[in-house]
Formats: C-alpha cells, sequence, structure tokens
C-alpha cells in the first residue's frame, strides 16, 4: 500500500511539472506573440513588402521580399547582375539559382520545402502553434533568454531564444533534413523597429549557414502593400 501511496504521489508530482511546464510555454509565446503586436494586429496583415542588403564574402547585395500572408514568399537576390530567386506557397516551392547551375525554374526538393514553408506566416511559427498541429516546449533558459524548441508535422526542429525582458526573439536555431543529412542553422535577430501599423519585426538579421553567414538590413518595409499573387507562380 505505502509504494503504491509513494507511485500515485510521484505520478502526481510529475504530473504537475508537465502541465506547469505547458502553462509556461504558453505564457511565454502569448507574451512573444503580444511583443509583436498582437495577434489582432498580426492576422489583420495582408502583405509585407521589404527592400533589404545583403552581404555576404565581402560582397553587397540587393535584395526584394514579397509575402502575402499565409499564401505567398518570394525572395529576390541580385548578385552583380545575377538574379537569384526564392518562392514558396501552400502548395510548393521553386527557385532560380544561376550560381548553382539553375539557370530555370527548378522544384524545391520535398524535404527542403517544409522549412521554407514556415516564412509564410507573418506571425512566424509560433503564432497558433497548437492550432497547426505543432508541438512546443520550454526547454531552459541562459542569462538572457527562454529556450523554446518546437518541431513541426514537417519535421522541422527548431530552437527560439525569446529574450526575457522585450519576449522578442533574438536567436533562432533550426535543424531539417537536406539531401539525407541534418543541417542546422542559425539566425540571430536584432534592431527591432515598430511599423505604422503597430507590428514590431527585426531590421538587422545575420543567417549563419553551413558554408556561410550572411548578413542582411532592412532598408525599406511597407505593409499591406499591393502584392499581385501571380509572382508566385513557377515560371513555365
Amino acid at each position: 500500500m505505502k509504494t503504491l501511496i509513494r507511485t500515485a504521489l510521484l505520478a502526481s508530482a510529475t504530473l504537475g511539472i508537465v502541465t506547469t511546464q505547458a502553462q509556461s510555454v504558453d505564457e511565454i509565446v502569448g507574451k512573444h506573440i503580444d511583443a509583436m503586436g498582437g495577434k489582432t494586429v498580426l492576422s489583420s496583415i495582408k502583405s509585407i513588402y521589404v527592400e533589404s542588403t545583403v552581404e555576404f564574402m565581402g560582397n553587397e547585395a540587393p535584395s526584394i521580399t514579397y509575402i502575402l500572408n499565409g499564401k505567398g514568399y518570394k525572395n529576390e537576390l541580385d548578385f552583380n547582375g545575377t538574379k537569384i530567386v526564392q518562392c514558396v506557397t501552400e502548395k510548393g516551392g521553386w527557385y532560380i539559382n544561376p550560381m548553382a547551375g539553375a539557370t530555370t525554374a527548378q522544384a524545391i526538393p520535398a524535404d527542403q520545402l517544409k522549412s521554407y514553408q514556415l516564412q509564410l506566416n507573418i506571425g512566424g511559427p509560433l503564432m497558433d502553434y497548437a492550432a497547426k498541429g505543432y508541438k512546443a516546449e520550454l526547454i531552459g533558459k541562459d542569462s538572457a533568454a527562454y529556450k523554446v524548441r518546437l518541431t513541426t508535422t514537417g519535421g522541422v526542429d527548431m530552437t527560439y531564444f525569446i529574450d526575457q525582458k522585450t519576449y522578442l526573439i533574438n536567436k533562432a536555431v533550426s535543424k531539417i533534413s537536406m539531401g539525407g543529412q541534418e543541417i542546422e542553422t542559425t539566425a540571430a535577430f536584432s534592431d527591432y523597429k515598430k511599423t505604422d501599423v503597430g507590428y514590431t519585426m527585426a531590421y538587422s538579421q545575420q543567417v549563419i549557414l553551413p558554408q556561410v553567414t550572411l548578413n542582411i538590413v532592412n532598408k525599406k518595409v511597407e505593409v499591406n502593400k499591393d502584392i499581385d499573387p501571380a509572382i508566385f507562380e513557377m515560371p513555365k
């Protein structure tokens, strides 16, 4: 009987820990969404147009990003007259990269598509994560940030470092399967600014890839600019 009671108390304590952790994750994620402007503001945004500069390997290139919330994402990078394009929609994705031998539009491989499609939603993968079927867990914290791990239904594993004071994301580390190998990328975010509709976004971003580091600075941001859905269609 004593053994049974101890087992029951242990199970109850464990359940309490799990429940507390789940509430903590939801509270942190909720404050993060509020810090970006709140769910009402984020849901009301139909599109975002961004002009940026991308610095890598000692070179600087202009970049334009188009986002139709939940429907399409397209980035065009002009590197010394060579245009590199990446585009994803709810249904698929394609890219053009003459520097990698892809002079015409090529379909994004299925094992990479799920990761790219996370860029479709302006609120980010953490917004309404449970409704999307994703799993979020608080895995710890350092001196500055909470560490929240998000696992998507598409198998993308991401760890967000959410600032304990601002509740904005300092860094995101993602792991995806690419060509049968697990690839880790890190994105660091800074210089957050509030747009005219109340949406707070990072104007500076450093992306660390396996072989190259990109430094991205936003120069111009337009919210709810008219964007023709046809630009997301894969060229024939």
